[in-house]
């Protein structure tokens, strides 16, 4: 068992049973790996991919650390004030939709192999 394992098996209610079908979803792919950072669940292939966010009014949202590069053609990304990350919020386990989102996951993907990340911090 994964530190993000127990730490999603700690959650307890919907919040967790999201959290354990959205990680399902994310880890079916090889060549993903998850770390807990910040104290929550992030995953990275060649670079952090995307990230759960327990809410505090309940709720998880999976945000997408490179959105804005993103095509984002369903408009499920929400990017909230936030100028680089957007997310996709679930409230209940109905919300999750696979077939609108496969499709962001796998972009978020192909755009972590198929573009190498550039800090915008210093320019």
């Amino acid at each position: 068992m994964t530190n993000v394992d127990a730490y999603i098996t700690n959650i307890e209610g919907t919040q967790g049973e999201i959290m354990t079908v959205l990680n399902d979803i994310i880890m079916n792919n090889d060549r993903m790996e998850s770390k807990l950072r910040y104290g929550i669940p992030f995953y990275f292939q060649k670079s952090w991919v995307c990230y759960l966010n327990p809410l505090k009014m309940g709720g998880i949202e999976l945000c997408f650390l490179r959105a804005i590069e993103l095509s984002n053609e369903n408009g499920l990304l929400d990017f909230k004030k936030r100028k680089q990350v957007a997310g996709i919020t679930y409230s209940s386990l109905e919300d999750i939709n696979l077939t609108h989102l496969i499709p962001v996951i796998q972009e978020a993907l192909i755009l972590d192999e198929s573009v190498k990340y550039e800090s915008k911090r210093n320019k």
